[in-house]
C-alpha cells in the first residue's frame, strides 16, 4: 500500500492480504493496522468466516506446540538459562557453523592456516576497524551476546603463541578519519598482518542501501597501507 501502491486502504490491503494466503503482520501499531480491520472487511463480506479461521489456526497451533498456554513448570523453554545456551555442546556446534561458513577467495603460497607450533616468536599485527570492535561484528537484526562470549578477532588471535600488535586506523566503519602513522607503525614490524575491512550496520541495514560495493572511507586506503 505505501512502498508498491497495490492497494489503496488498510481495509483492501487486509482483504488482499488474507486472500492471498497472509495470516501475520508487522504491524505499524496496535492501534492502527492493517488486520485491526479483518472485523470490518469480515463484516463487509469481504472475506468469511471460514477463510478467517484457516488463517488463524496455525498461529495457535504454534503458540501452542510453544507451550505459551501450558503453566511454566509445563514448558521446557522455561527451564532454558545461561548454562544451557552456553553449553559445551552448543559453543561446539558453533564453532562449527563459523569454519563451514568461511569462505576462503584465495591463499596465496598456502599462508593459510597459520598454525601455531609455526608462530613462537612470530609478530603479528590486527588492524583495521572491525579488529577489536565488538558492536560492528553483528549485522542486521542480530542478536547480540553478552560481551564475555564476544570474540574480537584481536581477542581470538592473542590466543595464539605469537607477539600481537593492534591498530585499528580508523574507530568505525565509515572511516572518516584514518590514522596511517598507526597502522603502518603496527604491520611494517609484523610477520603477519591480518587486515579487518567492511562496512556494518553503521553504513547498511534494511531500508539503507547503498550505491556501490567499494570499502567505505579511507578504508582500502588502510588496506593499502597494511600490505605495502
Amino acid at each position: 500500500m505505501l512502498g508498491h501502491h497495490y492497494t489503496r486502504t488498510f481495509l483492501e490491503t487486509a482483504v488482499a492480504s488474507m486472500n492471498a494466503g497472509c495470516n501475520l503482520e508487522l504491524s505499524y501499531g496496535v492501534r492502527n493496522n492493517v488486520f485491526m480491520h479483518i472485523p470490518q472487511a469480515l463484516a463487509m463480506g469481504n472475506i468469511t468466516l471460514q477463510m478467517l479461521r484457516e488463517r488463524v489456526r496455525p498461529l495457535f497451533y504454534t503458540r501452542m506446540r510453544l507451550g505459551e498456554f501450558d503453566p511454566p513448570a509445563m514448558n521446557p523453554y522455561s527451564a532454558l538459562d545461561l548454562s544451557a545456551v552456553q553449553s559445551p555442546e552448543h559453543r561446539n556446534l558453533s564453532l562449527e557453523a563459523a569454519v563451514k561458513s568461511f569462505v576462503l577467495l584465495k591463499n596465496a603460497r598456502g599462508t593459510l592456516p597459520l598454525r601455531a607450533q609455526d608462530l613462537p616468536g612470530k609478530r603479528l599485527a590486527v588492524v583495521g576497524p572491525f579488529a577489536d570492535n565488538p558492536r560492528v561484528l553483528f549485522g542486521d537484526y542480530a542478536p547480540v551476546p553478552e560481551p564475555r562470549y564476544i570474540y574480537t578477532p584481536r581477542r581470538g588471535l592473542e590466543m595464539l603463541p605469537a607477539n600481537i600488535s593492534f591498530a585499528a586506523g580508523c574507530r568505525e566503519p565509515r572511516c572518516q578519519q584514518y590514522s596511517r602513522a598507526e597502522v603502518v607503525g603496527a604491520a611494517g614490524e609484523a610477520d603477519v598482518v591480518v587486515v579487518c575491512l567492511g562496512t556494518g550496520t553503521d553504513v547498511e541495514t534494511e531500508a539503507k542501501d547503498r550505491r556501490d560495493l567499494s570499502l567505505p572511507g579511507h578504508q582500502l586506503e588502510l588496506l593499502q597501507d597494511a600490505v605495502q
